[in-house]
């Protein structure tokens, strides 16, 4: 099977195939660092990041190009009511937000891109707009593209550049011809970071800044440009625009966007003060059961986060290192069979899911189609099996980002949380377990049940293995009793 991307410029799943064999350019819009990233950052650099692991594990060799827009009006703003520089407060976010990404498993991109270090490129790009009769410039120094010299405006968004359209009210920018017009170039207000340029000082529009360092990058046509879906209009529609008017070339490929972030059923807004930073979930979650959230539904899906989804996932996280944890005790000195039925049948089936448009939601759902399986495995002491599987799992959802840890470690940090947070008595824990062997010994079973359940009403299970006995939290049990 070959890999079929859904293209939002045709509207329609068609096969990849790159301009270059064996070869893939990729962009990705990346953040305007005005703030601390939150989980819709963390969406889309996931998803996009999942995609050229993807990619890269089909064979390819991907040039990744992901930007940061470190001058922008809230940036200006934000940097303003600090009282500091604009561009250290931007070089500050920058380094904050690639920590956090770091964290979260997000591969660095081939070329990390500044708006700021490519405007020369953009001075040049708008000057050739405007040579060609597609962008013009005003008394007052802006620099606005001419819609009406792209007949295609649309074409990626399906909207149709009418009068009642406007990415910018007139009210705003009263020296544009037409109100459709975007601006290129903003000339600089008082006490403004600014560039000389030849049509005064100012800096640049937001749009430009894409097209620029894709094309600086990457070359005039690329395979795959994406984006948040709320960047089709017009942010994309403007780069397609002022692109394939400077060049007469296709910009673009294929088009891909991901969905939206809810949280509990509400678009995540400032004005409703609900969202969640990046750096809120790493406190809280292993960066595993963040990335399992985001994946477990088709990337072009919206996402809504509700009460206790990361809960939910933080279970399933705990539930796989502790297997692995037992299949690491069971197969110590084991030798993996690289080349067995189960790895060539996981290798397949996974690629089988990726190639139907990066269907992460599949691949996860035959994680634990597997893990099932491997759970009937242990009970059977299929030792060689287990060892096989681990190991082709591991290898094969590092794609994803899944399954890389240590599992002992992962499994005693959860737990230490759990105990932490719920103020569980450990030595108290351990106190009834004595006393419930004493009445086990005695042969007193109505009592050794009893404390059994105490326990378990705590989110405590108990299992006897042969003479030992253990004890383990169960999640979901202590959040509900805990609600």
């Amino acid at each position: 099977m070959s890999l079929k991307i859904y293209n939002v410029l045709s509207k329609k799943r068609e096969e990849f195939v790159p301009r270059e064999d064996g070869k893939v350019k990729m962009y990705a819009c990346g953040i305007t660092v005005s703030g601390d990233a939150h989980i819709g950052h963390a969406y889309q650099a996931i998803i996009f990041d999942t995609i050229k692991k993807y990619l890269e594990y089909s064979g390819y060799k991907v040039t990744y190009v992901r930007n940061y827009t470190d001058v922008d009006d809230k940036i200006i703003v934000k940097a303003r009511s600090l009282g500091v520089n604009p561009l250290d407060y931007a070089n500050k976010m920058i380094d904050k937000t690639d920590r956090e990404l770091s964290l979260l498993g997000v591969d660095k991109p081939t070329i990390c891109a500044r708006a700021t270090e490519c405007i020369d490129d953009m001075i040049k790009f708008i000057q050739k707009l405007i040579d060609a009769g597609h962008a013009y410039s005003t008394d007052s120094g802006n620099v606005f593209f001419r819609v009406s010299s792209f007949p295609e405006y649309g074409k990626l968004s399906r909207i149709v550049a009418s009068d009642n359209i406007s990415s910018v009210r007139k009210e705003m920018e009263p020296d544009k011809i037409d109100d459709r017009d975007f601006a290129l170039w903003k000339t600089a207000g008082a006490d403004e970071i600014f560039w000389q340029s030849p049509w005064g000082v100012g800096r640049p529009g937001w749009h430009i800044e894409c097209s620029t360092m894709s094309m600086k990058f990457l070359g005039e046509t690329i395979d795959i440009h994406g984006g948040g879906r709320d960047l089709i209009f017009p942010h994309h529609e403007n780069e397609i625009a002022q692109s394939e008017s400077l060049t007469g070339k296709p910009f673009v490929l294929y088009w891909l966007h991901n969905g939206l972030i809810k949280i509990n059923d509400q678009k995540m807004s400032k004005s409703l003060n609900n969202g969640i930073l990046i750096e809120d979930m790493l406190r809280d979650y292993n960066y595993e059961v963040i990335r399992m959230t985001l994946l477990e539904n088709s990337y072009r899906s919206d996402i809504n986060i509700v009460d206790g989804i990361f809960e939910q996932n933080e279970e399933k996280v705990y539930m796989i290192y502790k297997l692995f944890d037992t299949i690491d005790k069971l197969g110590n000195g084991c030798i993996v069979n690289y080349d067995c039925d189960e790895y060539k049948k996981i290798d397949r089936e996974f690629r089988s899911a990726m190639d139907n448009d990066f269907n992460t939601s599949v691949a996860i759902s035959l994680l634990f189609g597997y893990i099932s399986e491997m759970n009937i495995l242990v009970r059977k002491k299929d030792i060689q099996r287990l060892v096989d599987i681990k190991y082709a799992l591991v290898n094969i959802y590092k794609v994803l980002g899944l399954l890389q840890q240590d599992s002992r470690k992962v499994v005693e940090d959860i737990k230490a949380k759990y105990i932490d947070i719920y103020k569980i008595d450990v030595l108290e824990v351990d106190r009834l377990l004595k006393k419930r062997q004493s009445m086990r010994e005695e042969k007193n079973y109505l009592e050794a049940d009893k404390i059994r359940d105490i326990l378990l009403d705590k989110g405590i299970v108990v299992k006897d293995i042969g003479d030992e006995v253990l004890w383990d939290i169960d999640i979901s049990l202590i959040n509900k009793n805990r609600l």
